[in-house]
């Protein structure tokens, strides 16, 4: 089978990450948060204290859960009472498949994204599945390169013909094509 080196299709929380973070004081209103989260168009608020450093995160199911199922006013409820705290962090050098292993461990959509004690970014879940198309792409693209140069060491190939479909443990590359042993006979 073919072997490729997996630190080659490594994609880094920077990569991806959104900059500069949307961010809202403790002591600001539900009300504050929620149009500042509707004027961005975003789901999402990193709550800090007054020293810029990030204490709490406010997102969209936050308010409906905390605020308006319990009809309580938005403009009289403070962003410290409704925040989930402590914020999730992660570094910008870690790779996007931790960051995802950590948010689905913690069953949360958004992770900050944390750089030597400053808030530097903000990884959305839906961050990291944009980007799922392009790396199965790039694997893929490996997988078919290894592929091609294990069968001009003369290393069999097994799988399916891409001509008839059929599985075969012993397929050739003909013009970029992994054949059976039947469909190169016919060519």
């Amino acid at each position: 089978m073919a072997t490729f080196n997996d630190s080659d299709t490594k994609v880094k929380v920077r990569d991806i990450m959104t900059s500069p973070v949307v961010t809202s004081l403790e002591q600001d209103s539900i009300e504050h948060v929620a149009k500042l989260m509707s004027t961005k168009n975003i789901g999402g608020v990193i709550i800090t204290d007054k020293e810029n450093n990030p204490v709490g995160i406010i997102t969209e199911r936050d308010i409906v859960k905390r605020v308006t199922a319990k009809n309580l006013v938005p403009k009289e409820v403070k962003a410290k009472d409704v925040m989930s705290s402590p914020v999730v962090t992660v570094n910008p050098d870690v790779d996007i498949n931790e960051a995802a292993r950590k948010m689905s461990k913690l069953d949360i959509r958004r992770i900050a994204v944390m750089n030597k004690g400053k808030l530097e970014g903000i990884v959305a879940s839906k961050d990291i599945v944009a980007v799922m198309p392009g790396i199965i792409e790039i694997i893929a693209e490996k997988a078919r390169i290894n592929s091609r140069n294990a069968q001009r060491r003369g290393s069999l190939l097994v799988g399916y013909c891409n001509r008839c479909g059929s599985w075969s443990d012993t397929l050739k590359d003909y013009d970029g094509n992994f054949l059976c042993e039947e469909c190169v006979l016919d060519m």
